[in-house]
């Protein structure tokens, strides 16, 4: 199954209520948006949960609290967590305001994020 549709629907809402311009990228079977051609945020599904969790690309100092939040899981693929970033599930983004809070923790961390490195084609 991919990637939850109605969620990817809920994030550019509120990015659009935002006024936020966002291009958005399909990859390994989610959905990526992207602020400034850089990660913002993300839906990936996980098989082992069976469900779809929110990525969020908050920094290290936000993920420091976020991580203790009970909704909060590390972002790892490999068996490394990566550093910024976190799967929200979906209890905690149930509700708009929620979901509208982790948008806002990825649109507050943007501007420091760093671009991905352009691939020589």
């Amino acid at each position: 199954m991919a990637y939850d549709e109605f969620l990817a629907d809920r994030i550019r809402n509120c990015l659009k209520e935002k006024n936020v311009e966002f291009s958005e990228l399909r990859m390994m079977g989610g959905l990526c948006f992207k602020v400034d051609d850089k990660m913002l945020c993300g839906i990936h599904r996980d098989k082992k949960l069976d469900d779809n969790l929110l990525m969020a690309r908050i920094g290290e100092e936000a993920y420091e609290q976020a991580i203790e939040r009970e909704e909060c899981l590390p972002m790892d693929f490999t068996g490394r967590p990566m550093k910024g970033y976190t799967f929200v599930t979906p209890q905690g983004f149930d509700l708009e305001d929620d979901l509208e809070y982790w948008i806002q923790l990825c649109l507050d961390f943007n501007p420091q994020a760093k671009s991905s490195k352009k691939r020589k084609k």
